[in-house]
């Protein structure tokens, strides 16, 4: 049976390294994804493509159901990928850009995780891998916004693995720190901030894309069954150990 793997965010650095992994291995992929003109590629390669938003609950539905076909019925794994990054301290950051930030990262991980499930109790189980962040569970300056939400993400993630445990669906997620992507770009914008960063982070590096992307698609794809509930810390020893 072919197994088939819906990405949410599919037109996101991580998302085409994960999706080109799938692909290659024979898995079906399909893509939730806004920028078509990014995933042309892929889907010349194969994948199947939903345009939409990840907020949008009829396209989440869609794309759940698409790759459900693909999968002769059954939808083996879902991988969401949706983020946004606001660098601002508290004092200068308004309520609705705040709330935005918890709905682009928080509100659409809730809605792919519950049409997903749905989706996969159905069918015998499934896994699925949600994107957080270091500053989750690391003091980053002017990070409160996006550490509301991906700590939201995390303690769902938690939540989630518990909720279904007994129904063999697996629920994990990643915590990557300053990766080298688009999102990123303000972060890496000069040699001198590029360096600073590298100085805090004890392997005196920044994250591949790759690297992320292998992770995610081990947890979907080959993973002990055993695992759930997990949060994987990929920021180079950053908020376990010192420099």
């Amino acid at each position: 049976m072919v197994e088939s793997y819906l990405i949410v965010g599919g037109s996101s650095d991580i998302a085409l390294e994960l999706a080109s992994k799938l692909l290659a291995k024979g898995h079906s992929v399909t893509l939730l994804a806004r920028d078509a003109e990014r995933v042309q590629d892929l889907v010349s390669q194969g994948a199947h493509l939903v345009q939409g938003d990840a907020l949008d609950k009829e396209c989440v539905q869609q794309a759940v159901d698409l790759a459900k076909e693909n999968g002769e019925g059954s939808l083996s794994g879902v991988a969401h990928l949706v983020g946004s990054l606001v660098l601002r301290p508290p004092h200068s950051l308004a309520l609705d850009a705040f709330q935005e930030v918890i709905h682009t990262n928080l509100s659409s991980a809730f809605l792919t995780l519950s049409i997903a499930c749905k989706s996969m109790l159905r069918t015998g189980g499934g896994r699925l891998v949600f994107t957080s962040s270091l500053a989750a569970s690391f003091g980053l300056m002017n990070h409160e916004a996006i550490a509301a939400a991906k700590g939201g993400v995390e303690s769902m993630v938690r939540s989630a693995a518990a909720t279904y445990s007994q129904r063999k669906i697996r629920v994990n997620a990643v915590a990557p720190g300053l990766t080298d992507t688009r999102l990123a770009e303000t972060l890496l914008r000069s040699d001198a901030i590029r360096e600073a960063a590298v100085k805090k982070i004890p392997i005196k590096r920044i994250n591949e894309k790759e690297e992320i992307a292998s992770t995610m698609e081990w947890l979907l794809c080959s993973a002990p069954d055993n695992i759930t509930g997990q949060v994987l810390h990929l920021d180079g020893g950053m908020a376990k150990i010192s420099g």
